[in-house]
């Protein structure tokens, strides 16, 4: 398609966690968003994978992954075909490497949505198709795109951006970490003690910085991460299947709180976002959700455009 040109280096190759692509693809990734996303804007179309389906497997609810997904995929010229996980035969006991054999000879991808991140991995180990992580329990890929892609729309690039995470070092911060690290932000994560980011991907995010000339730190004090941040970010405190801990985790998180006294102590630059679905009063007030320092529409409307670039870079 004339004005979007797509490169063959990734094709084929999964998307199961940042860490899978080098800063390089992930820059590439970005780069052909922000192409996707004028050209949306012009009303052009651009059917990049005409006579592709991919498939939809997903074990845990969703609003912004499925619809970004579906409209994605007719958007590039393909078809999208949603499967709940509880109607294939992997929930009677067929294999994970069956099913993603078998799923290779009709689909052009996978999207997965699952608990456990080993999931993902074992299909993209069997499949030969490209498969995408739509979310697990450690990782959350495409929101970290759409993230670094939102940062980058605000701020021109990347580089030397300061980003402040509030709250429970869950799998969205494990991937900002990681995409932070792999393109020169400085991010601090302000977690409380039982909800710290696993130490070793801490690790692995650093040594990741030290090459971008970016910088992680863990830190106990949300003040203290706030001051001089240009984005402050935060996510759910009580994420699918942990139900039975909210009260618990609202008491424990509180302090964490993205308000607008957190707002003002970053600077009169500074921007809130959260990758939703958003609990108002809890992780966020809804003066900083819908204030108009609030990027969290945008960060929303751009998971569409990350998911169309990675489709398009890896679908064959």
């Amino acid at each position: 398609m004339a004005g979007i040109g797509i490169p063959d280096t990734l094709k084929g190759r999964s998307f199961t966690r940042v860490s899978a692509w080098s800063p390089d693809e992930l820059r590439l990734a970005l780069d052909l968003a922000r192409e996707l996303k004028l050209e949306r804007s012009r009303r052009k179309e651009l059917r990049l994978l005409p006579g592709r389906t991919v498939g939809l497997i997903f074990r845990k609810a969703s609003t912004r992954t499925r619809i970004s997904s579906e409209v994605g995929i007719a958007e590039l010229g393909g078809m999208a075909l949603y499967v709940p996980a509880a109607d294939l035969q992997l929930a009677r006991g067929e294999s994970t490497r069956d099913t993603a054999l078998v799923l290779s000879r009709f689909l052009s991808a996978i999207v997965i949505r699952t608990f456990a991140q080993s999931e993902v991995e074992e299909f993209a180990e069997y499949a030969t198709i490209p498969i995408v992580n739509g979310l697990t329990d450690d990782s959350h890929p495409l929101q970290a795109l759409a993230d670094a892609m939102t940062i980058r729309e605000r701020f021109g690039d990347l580089t030397g951006v300061r980003v402040a995470y509030l709250g429970d070092g869950n799998n969205v911060c494990n991937s900002l970490l990681r995409i932070a690290a792999r393109t020169g932000m400085h991010v601090v994560a302000a977690c409380p003690q039982g909800y710290r980011p696993d130490q070793t991907l801490v690790a692995a995010c650093r040594e990741d910085a030290a090459a971008t000339g970016g910088s992680v730190e863990v830190v106990d004090d949300p003040r203290e991460a706030v001051r001089r941040a240009q984005v402050l970010y935060t996510d759910v405190w009580t994420s699918m299947g942990q139900e039975d801990e909210h009260e618990r985790r609202l008491s424990d998180l509180a302090p964490f709180r993205l308000d607008e006294e957190k707002l003002e102590l970053a600077g009169p630059d500074a921007v809130a976002m959260h990758c939703l679905p958003a609990h108002v009063g809890d992780e966020i007030t809804a003066g900083v959700l819908y204030g108009d320092r609030s990027l969290v529409w945008e960060q929303a409307e751009n998971r569409l455009h990350v998911y169309k670039a990675v489709l398009a870079l890896t679908v064959r």
